[in-house]
């Protein structure tokens, strides 16, 4: 299966007053056309960063973003604003928040058009553009009497829909979604899920989605990143994950996942400490702090990661030795 994203090395770091912000610590990732890989961890891990940074909604501070188009593969990060705009119509995001990332003083089919306008697919054809509006909202489920209404005026499922749509109107081939459910209703989470998979099926699509549920990335991946503090710590498929994890951080967040079944109790690991600050992170394992499996090489050793005999890449100097 062919690769379309190939992250390689990237970073990205925010200037303070304290002194860099290591939001993104030299992170390397692929994705294979057609199938998601979900970026997991705890909030202010880096995840959502990762995401801006790989569309280019922020400059990256350095590395590669190599994204496939046809037989040519191009680096986002350099590429010019003539070249960026044609990348837009390959790649789009959903965000995490329905309400504010639509522009409430804008109707459901000029939000969705919006993208038409801006990268002109059909030209001042006015009535080409409202039938694409028309057809968008009727692939995401959307009534076409809501295409007058206002964001205010729909829910929480229907306004992500309509940024769904959006995301669309372009057709492009990737997508990011960040954190596109944690907003709504539970009851409305797995209505959007679905329909992002029927939608991935339907038009080929390939994900990179962003959540800090692991039963969501469960159901939404092919292969799992888990992140801490900038870093990606362990990565595989899903069900290796799952089934059998390596580094001590993945299993204490799948401890954590509740179990519908009140006869079977799974043993909670609670993690102890703080994060340390991304400002100055450790010099060694930045989980050594909470590592309930921790030695005094962790202190001062940054592991790298490394595949294991199982196909998951860890990064854990006990991986493979418990």
């Amino acid at each position: 299966m062919s690769v379309l994203l190939e992250v390689k090395n990237l970073k990205k770091y925010f200037d303070t007053k304290k002194g860099p912000l290591h939001a993104v610590d030299d992170i390397s990732f692929k994705i294979n056309k057609g199938e998601t890989l979900g970026l997991v961890g705890e909030s202010g891990c880096g995840k959502s960063t990762t995401g801006r940074v790989v569309l280019k909604l922020i400059k990256a501070t350095g590395g590669e973003v190599l994204f496939s188009e046809g037989r040519e593969t191009k680096d986002v990060i350099k590429l010019n604003k003539k070249e960026t705009l044609k990348f837009r119509e390959n790649a789009q995001i959903v965000f995490q928040d329905p309400f504010a990332s639509l522009n409430p003083r804008m109707t459901v089919s000029q939000i969705i058009a919006e993208p038409l306008i801006i990268n002109k697919t059909h030209g001042n054809d006015k009535f080409e553009r409202a039938k694409r509006v028309k057809e968008l909202m009727s692939i995401v489920g959307l009534a076409e009497r809501l295409e007058n209404t206002y964001p205010h005026e729909l829910d929480g499922g229907r306004r992500q829909r309509i940024g769904i749509a959006r995301a669309l109107a372009l057709n492009p081939s990737f997508i990011v979604q960040d954190e596109p459910v944690s907003a709504l209703d539970v009851s409305i989470q797995a209505q959007i899920l679905n329909l992002m998979q029927e939608l991935q099926a339907e038009f080929g699509l390939t994900y990179l989605f962003i959540s800090h549920d692991l039963g969501v990335i469960k159901h939404m991946s092919n292969n799992i990143a888990v992140m801490y503090l900038g870093k990606i710590v362990e990565m595989g498929d899903y069900k290796s994950i799952f089934k059998s994890p390596e580094h001590p951080y993945t299993k204490a967040l799948l401890s954590a996942i509740p179990i519908p079944n009140v006869d079977i109790v799974r043993e909670r690991i609670l993690l102890e400490g703080d994060v340390p600050s991304p400002i100055s992170p450790p010099p060694g394992c930045r989980f050594y702090g909470r590592c309930f499996q921790r030695s005094d090489s962790c202190k001062d050793i940054d592991p790298e990661l490394t595949q294991m005999p199982s196909g998951v890449s860890v990064a854990c100097h006990k991986a493979g030795k418990q």
